[in-house]
């Protein structure tokens, strides 16, 4: 099964009865959806809670590590994050756990239609996000629950033979000329160094899970069902994959240094990230997500 494709489908109307099921202060509520993804369904719920409920088993699983480490993070970043709120108990009428938020002001990059300029201006609130994110270390990580990398985000054996599929793919249904400038990065990311386990990490921090305010500025990091202790190269991905080559230096000065080998780790997990992208929004048809896969396509060229 493809990975966005759900499991557990869940309409307005299913949400509305398993939260009023089990939150009498919430019921009778009103559930406005507000979108879906790979792992789950988000709700809008009486205007200013957002409930999500996890659209296969994976995500269930990876809600739960969110649930954990989220109560105890938001104070030390310098951008809003969920805070939980609500946690619903599987039940015959939904199967596995589903959560509550506050719901946060802005909407998601992804639909914002960012330009050059903004994106330049979101580099060093971007790199002091990830600096302040980063600098939880392992003993802290421990203690928020964070778990380790679970599912080889950076694997080289895995990853790099997707990515090659995944890019004859998008070559075939003719969204890039060819897939052959790639090849070098895949071939780079083969043989650098191995994934490590030093920081707490996002772990799938991209344009969809940032929100901007009406002044196209960053304000918020959302969807936190990747949070690990691993590698800050799945995060810095967002240089490669969101930022133009006029932000980077920006972002660096605000974030702090950044090795060579973690820059081609960061590089290739954003060719990986947008080739999936680009591939998802094409098969749902999403205009706004094939934008700014191919637009990731081209950053980790530059």
């Amino acid at each position: 099964m493809l990975p966005w494709i759900a499991e557990q489908a869940v309409s307005a109307e299913r949400a509305q009865a398993c939260i009023d099921e089990q939150f009498d202060d919430l019921a009778p509520c009103q559930a406005e959806p507000l979108g879906a993804g790979w792992d789950n369904t988000a709700f809008l719920v009486n205007g200013e809670w957002v409930f999500r409920f996890p659209r296969r088993k994976l995500a269930a699983e990876l809600l739960q590590y969110e649930l954990r480490v989220l109560p105890g993070l938001a104070r030390r970043l310098p951008l809003p994050i969920p805070e939980p709120r609500w946690v619903g108990l599987p039940t015959p009428r939904f199967s596995w756990h589903f959560a509550g938020y506050a719901h946060l002001a802005g909407r998601t990059a992804c639909a914002a239609h960012l330009d050059e300029n903004a994106r330049v201006a979101a580099a060093e609130p971007l790199g002091q996000f990830l600096a302040a994110l980063h600098a939880v270390g392992p003993a802290a990580a421990g203690r928020l629950g964070a778990p380790l990398d679970l599912l080889g985000r950076l694997d080289p054996a895995r990853r790099v033979p997707q990515t090659h599929e995944r890019l004859v793919q998008i070559e075939a249904w003719g969204l890039i000329p060819s897939m052959k400038p790639y090849q070098l990065l895949l071939d780079a990311a083969a043989f650098t160094r191995p994934a490590q386990s030093g920081a707490l990490v996002h772990g799938d921090l991209y344009v969809r899970h940032l929100l901007v305010d009406e002044r196209q500025v960053p304000c918020g990091v959302i969807d936190w069902g990747d949070v690990h202790l691993g590698d800050p190269a799945v995060d810095l991905m967002i240089v490669f994959g969101f930022l133009p080559p006029a932000a980077r230096p920006a972002f660096r000065r605000a974030y702090g240094p950044i090795d060579d080998a973690t820059l081609t780790l960061a590089r290739f997990r954003a060719l990986y990230h947008a080739a999936i992208l680009t591939m998802w929004g094409h098969s749902i048809g999403d205009a706004n997500l094939v934008r700014e896969g191919l637009y990731g396509l081209n950053g980790v060229l530059l």
